[in-house]
């Protein structure tokens, strides 16, 4: 029984990540970079300075990872209290109740062989949700259905790199309701912003460091560097 609910608490803890991790993409994350927020956050570990700031400078990302860090902490307990069960000395087959035939285990083995079995089982959650099309078709559902209820608000912004005091480079793309529409960058003064446009990608055709005279068009793919607030106000 142990055994189960040690795999139960695995699967548990996999769903909550990566929705956690659909949560942050949806607030402009990194698709790669939300997963791994996501695993930190819920872990505890792997944190970084620079990337923290793109959380803590964030509401609604403060607010996902602090139910991921409370989600984690119940999480690790359970794991550690199910794991230690599921490893003592009674044989595997004698913790699955519907075997009944007997089999010649020395009950020195049977921890080796728990262990064995314990390690085989997270392999092949851990193939399921990270290789699954079901999965990815699953987390699918869950980011549309966060969407349409406003359970998390999305951002107009994807953040590619995040360094330190804020700034970083971010992409968006422009819209025909967005207030870029059909000016140039001379004439917005975002050198006073502190925002940098590095590159625009107009359909096919690729636009580095644009001059002064060029005009933001419908559907521009920009990316920028500067602090990281702003540039979520401007886009």
């Amino acid at each position: 029984m142990n055994l189960f609910l040690f795999f139960f608490a695995i699967v548990i803890s996999f769903i909550v990540v990566r929705i956690g991790a659909v949560a942050f993409e949806i607030t402009g994350m990194e698709k790669n970079q939300a997963r791994f927020q996501s695993l930190s956050c819920f872990s505890g570990t792997g944190f970084t300075t620079s990337e923290a700031e793109l959380i803590t400078g964030h509401p609604q990302r403060r607010k996902i990872a602090s139910y991921l860090m409370i989600l984690g902490n119940a999480g690790l307990i359970t794991l550690i209290a199910t794991f230690a069960n599921s490893i003592r000395p009674v044989t595997i087959i004698e913790q699955f109740n519907f075997f009944t035939i007997p089999l010649p285990i020395p009950g020195w083995l049977s921890p080796y062989i728990n262990i064995a079995v314990i390690a085989l089982g997270v392999l092949i959650i851990y193939k399921i949700f990270t290789k699954s099309h079901l999965i990815d078709r699953f987390t699918g559902k869950i980011k549309k259905e966060m969407v349409e209820k406003k359970v998390v608000m999305p951002e107009k912004v994807t953040e590619l790199l995040a360094a330190q005091e804020g700034y970083g480079v971010s992409q968006f793309e422009v819209h025909p309701d967005s207030p870029l529409l059909k000016k140039d960058l001379k004439h917005l003064h975002l050198k006073e912003e502190e925002i940098q446009v590095l590159l625009i990608q107009r359909g096919s055709e690729i636009i580095p460091i644009p001059k002064g005279g060029e005009k933001f068009l419908a559907d521009d793919q920009v990316i920028c560097f500067g602090k990281l607030e702003k540039i979520r106000q401007m886009a």
